[in-house]
């Protein structure tokens, strides 16, 4: 009897140590779920509409609302194919993060936007496993490429022979690596084309993955080039892409004046008072025809220079053209060398000459000085024969 009470009451204890047990089982899976609906994924903006090749940074909390400590197995899903992604926090890459209860973490979500991408609409889910999930959403603006672009705003430019031809240009490279571009033009012998780069004459450049670089591009043809249309090939090339930009020139031809005398004797002579006409020649020495050619000059002090005639409307290309100077020397003028500076010019180009200008003694001032001379000597004479012998 008291064998079968202790069996029974063994019996008893048992079975109230298995519900026991079994309610702390139920307790902690209720307490599990509790925890588990207790954790929020969040980031502010959850769609994003980006270019091909873009970085974008997601700042994602993870948040503990729950009464117990909150581990989170972070991951990513149904990210499309050659998408990349890291996730870090505190400057270390992680997989998961034990959050305190009613706290938070921040993780920075880093998802990488391939180039070569079609334009469109993309999903991806960021997952706490078994706790939370944050779906995400880019759209990529623009269809992607995976190659390099050499462009300018301007392409076509006209101009003088002699002058410098300037352009800008972008060179973009728009692959995934870091390239060198060798920068190439092919132009004609003589013609000189200058690359340049962050302020530097360059022959190559370096562009990172998916960035941009500013070029100065110079041309600089011969003088004598004639007048026409010319198409500048430019290349930037690497061992794996390459680009090119035709660069357009319309070239009016050369500029060139050359003012001097028939001779080539810049000098003449006058007399004090009086007006000297000076022929002069002015030379169209381009390859283009020059338009309002004034003439114009700078004279020393109460001379007067005036020109026949005042200003030539027209002077082809290789013409040259007969102008006088008219001087007129201050009647006061000392007997000596004086310079007058003549200049010929145009809105493109001038041409100065300087004549030296003698003035001499006038045949009535020599008279009349040689009379004054005899008569001071003559008085002399006549006050020595008068006097010289008291």
């Amino acid at each position: 009897m008291l064998a079968f009470s202790m069996s029974a009451r063994a019996k008893k204890l048992k079975t109230c140590l298995t519900y026991v047990a079994f309610l702390t089982a139920m307790m902690s899976g209720l307490a599990l779920r509790c925890s588990a609906q207790g954790v929020t994924l969040y980031t502010p903006y959850t769609s994003i509409s980006v270019p091909p090749g873009e970085s974008i940074n997601y700042d994602i909390d993870v948040i503990n609302k729950g009464g117990a400590v909150a581990n989170a197995s972070l991951s990513v899903t149904g990210l499309p194919k050659g998408w990349t992604y890291t996730a870090k926090s505190g400057g270390w890459s992680v997989g998961q993060v034990s959050v305190l209860p009613r706290d938070k973490k921040t993780i920075n979500l880093q998802v990488l936007v391939p180039l070569q991408v079609n334009k469109g609409t993309y999903h991806f889910v960021v997952r706490a496993a078994g706790i939370a999930q944050l779906p995400l959403t880019v759209i990529v603006s623009q269809q992607g490429t995976f190659k390099t672009e050499f462009t300018t705003a301007q392409s076509n430019m006209q101009g003088a022979a002699n002058s410098m031809f300037t352009y800008t240009a972008t060179l973009r490279n728009g692959t995934a690596a870091d390239q060198v571009y060798a920068l190439t033009a092919a132009v004609p012998p003589g013609w000189n084309v200058n690359f340049k780069a962050d302020y530097k004459q360059v022959s190559s450049v370096s562009i990172e993955a998916n960035k941009t670089k500013d070029i100065t591009i110079e041309v600089d043809p011969p003088d004598e080039t004639p007048a026409g249309s010319y198409k500048i090939p430019l290349t930037a090339a690497t061992s794996a892409t390459s680009a090119s930009l035709n660069l357009d020139m319309v070239v009016t031809g050369s500029y060139g004046l050359q003012l001097s005398t028939p001779t080539g004797l810049l000098s003449t002579k006058t007399t004090a008072g009086d007006e000297k006409r000076v022929e002069l020649s002015v030379k169209n020495t381009g390859t283009a025809g020059l338009k309002d050619i004034q003439l114009q000059a700078t004279a020393p002090a109460n001379w007067d220079i005036s020109f026949d005639p005042k200003k030539l409307d027209n002077l082809d290309a290789g013409a040259t053209a007969q102008v006088f100077a008219i001087i007129k020397a201050d009647k006061h003028a000392i007997a000596g060398d004086y310079v007058a500076n003549l200049e010929a010019k145009t809105a493109a180009v001038s041409s100065k000459a300087d004549l030296r200008v003698s003035v001499e003694t006038s045949l009535l001032s020599g008279w009349l000085g040689l009379l004054i001379i005899l008569l001071a000597l003559g008085s002399v004479y006549y006050l020595f024969r008068k006097y010289g012998r008291r």
